[in-house]
């Protein structure tokens, strides 16, 4: 009895390794591995593809990058000189720049790009007896003016796309307003918006307001707010106090805008409510500037 019990086990093995063994050589036959990677896999990186980044700057050593941005902020574009290799900051730089000198807008430091700031001049301001900020739409770029002849500091923003938008069941066009306005209120840190996030939102006009935006492409992407990078809006809503004027022009017009005293303005906007009297207002069309009321940001 113990010898057939004994012999029906050592079968038993034998078949067992047998099967072990056709399954190793017949891939029907083996278990298929998960497509998607384990969690200590996807946080290898040489096991997980690296997310692409767009270049700052092109095959240029640390010491060349650095004399860039030191010749940057001298021309007054708003760069973080503490910042070392590429940074955020100097692609915004960089992009101002270019949006200044009417060059290519790729946000890129090359040898070229180099060149030419070492020619460079700084740009002209509108207005420069009072401390202010100006906002070219055409060139989408913002200067903030102190008023004693210092070097305007320069942002590249990002200001009204133009295209059309529903919100809240009505629809019209994302423009920004032009005309002078006063700064009127502020808001610390993050707020939302039926439109989105604003990041420390300085109000010009009903909703319209200037702030950071993860989001500050080198052409006109809003739905009619100014957007400014991320690492300057803390810093420059510091500077934009209540009360400080704010000139929004289409181009750089020492170019045909009337000159006007800052007093009096108190948040309105003295160009656009004399284009409304004669319906003459420089954009498509007026209706499409009755923005919400001022506690609804547009973004």
């Amino acid at each position: 009895m113990v010898n057939a019990r004994n012999l029906a086990v050592a079968i038993f093995c034998a078949v067992f390794l047998a099967a072990s063994i056709y399954s190793q050589d017949d891939p029907q036959m083996q278990t298929r591995v998960p497509d998607k990677p384990s969690l200590r896999q996807s946080q290898n990186p040489q096991t997980t593809p690296a997310k692409k980044r767009r270049p700052v700057a092109e095959g240029l050593s640390d010491m060349k990058i650095s004399d860039a941005r030191k010749l940057l902020n001298q021309l007054g574009y708003w760069v973080s000189l503490e910042a070392t290799g590429n940074d955020g900051s100097l692609r915004h730089a960089m992009t101002a720049f270019q949006k200044i000198e009417g060059r290519k807008r790729t946000g890129i430091l090359t040898r070229e790009e180099i060149d030419v700031l070492r020619g460079a001049r700084r740009p002209k301001l509108l207005e420069s007896e009072y401390p202010h900020l100006e906002i070219d739409l055409g060139r989408q770029v913002l200067l903030i003016i102190d008023g004693v002849g210092g070097t305007p500091r320069i942002l590249s923003i990002s200001s009204g796309s133009n295209k059309l938008f529903t919100d809240d069941g009505v629809t019209r066009r994302a423009i920004t307003p032009r005309g002078r306005f006063e700064v009127y209120r502020k808001i610390k840190g993050w707020r939302k918006s039926p439109l989105g996030l604003l990041y420390y939102p300085n109000y010009i006009y009903a909703g319209i307001a200037i702030h950071g935006n993860p989001s500050v492409p080198a052409y006109p992407a809003s739905h009619g707010c100014i957007r400014i990078p991320m690492f300057a809006a803390k810093e420059f809503s510091a500077i934009a106090k209540i009360g400080m004027v704010v000139i929004v022009y289409p181009n750089n017009s020492l170019y045909g805008t009337e000159r006007r005293s800052p007093y009096g303005v108190r948040g309105k906007s003295i160009d656009l409510f004399r284009d409304w009297k004669s319906k003459s207002a420089p954009i498509a069309s007026w209706n499409e500037l009755t923005w919400p009321i001022v506690d609804k940001a547009v973004q």
